[in-house]
């Protein structure tokens, strides 16, 4: 099992100073930047069009037949994953394809609500395999 190197210099363990914790906190505005990328993952719909994008390069017509939903409302949501620099779109002929953005952020968040699932992304081995 591989070693996590500690964030800011402390490690992730109970019994830290306080006053060495504070004096490495991040500051208020990464709070809010992260606050930001997990409040556009609030929303159950929005969460499920992530985790589908996270998978698969899809339209918003393919998009709003998987969910069930209006096309309008799927592009609502993605409009808002946009902004947010979790998706992004190409065009393909007529169509506006929508996927997972190669951003940092976007890998994390994707990791975290798979793991969170419980769920194996389908490119990658199970977490078990992934650990040996």
């Amino acid at each position: 099992m591989r070693e996590r190197k500690p964030h800011y210099g402390l490690s992730h363990r109970q019994g830290q100073d306080l006053r060495v914790v504070l004096g490495k906190m991040p500051d208020l505005e990464h709070f809010v930047a992260i606050a930001d990328q997990f409040s556009m993952l609030s929303d159950p719909t929005r969460l499920r069009i992530f985790w589908m994008l996270c998978h698969c390069c899809e339209c918003v017509s393919t998009l709003s037949d998987m969910s069930g939903m209006s096309a309008a409302a799927v592009s609502h949501h993605l409009q808002m994953l946009r902004r947010a620099h979790l998706v992004v779109c190409h065009r393909h002929g007529k169509e506006i394809h929508y996927t997972l953005a190669e951003t940092q952020e976007a890998e994390l968040l994707h990791r975290a609500v798979d793991t969170l699932f419980a769920l194996s992304c389908p490119f990658e081995p199970p977490m078990a395999e992934r650990r040996t």
